[in-house]
């Protein structure tokens, strides 16, 4: 996926929830304004605007954005036209609940492989995916976009270490660990219990002051590159 270096890391995460919503949305309404997108996404309309400015011309004023084409814009600005293959290395909970998923095929994107290095695990189908050995990534690093990490911590460095040697060039880490990769890997970090804690501290001040807030985060949560 090739992301034009013009739009922000900020505005790109802001891009795919637009996508998520237009996805939902089909071909119910023919055009869609932005307040409509805001609402729905929990972003300021005039943000969401410039968000879209980024892709070229295409609102029109009292009428809105025409639906199927600003879904076709914002699937080529993420680099989603094609399937993108999607390699899974941890085959515990975790990792057996992600290779089930449906929502990645629904998103264009296609869980390739399955890795584990547990005797117990190899060879098992699980969500229709043969679990492999971690010593097999070689075979086929070369078709994988993106690797998902769901090993345990005391893991998770050695096979983010691996994966970049293979040439896996971005890594999405559920484990509960930061990662150091080079600067052309790029690394996006999901902790759940990090993000229960910022959702305690920010319910607890909601408390206080009456008022509930939604925390949808794509505007904070900048991709790690590297480290």
């Amino acid at each position: 996926m090739v992301t034009p270096p013009s739009i922000p890391r900020a505005t790109v995460a802001r891009l795919a929830l637009y996508l998520h919503y237009l996805s939902e949305l089909g071909d119910v309404r023919p055009s869609v304004s932005s307040e409509d997108i805001g609402a729905a996404t929990n972003v300021n309309a005039a943000k969401v605007r410039k968000d879209l400015s980024y892709l070229g011309p295409g609102g029109t004023r009292g009428v809105g954005y025409a639906v199927a084409p600003l879904r076709r814009r914002i699937t080529r600005a993420l680099g989603l036209t094609k399937d993108l293959s999607v390699a899974i290395v941890g085959a515990g909970n975790l990792g057996s609940a992600l290779a089930r998923y449906p929502g990645f095929s629904q998103r264009g994107f296609t869980v390739a492989a399955l890795f584990d290095i547990d005797p117990a695990k190899v060879g098992r189908r699980i969500g229709g995916h043969r679990v492999s050995h971690l010593d097999d990534l070689d075979a086929i690093a070369a078709s994988i976009f993106v690797a998902i990490i769901a090993t345990p911590a005391d893991v998770a460095q050695s096979v983010a270490d691996r994966l970049a040697a293979a040439g896996v060039g971005a890594i999405l880490n559920f484990a509960p660990t930061l990662l150091k990769t080079a600067r052309n890997v790029v690394v996006r970090n999901v902790d759940l219990s990090t993000e229960l804690q910022i959702l305690t501290y920010h319910a607890a001040q909601g408390s206080k002051s009456g008022v509930a807030e939604n925390l949808g985060s794509a505007e904070d949560k900048q991709p790690q590159v590297g480290s």
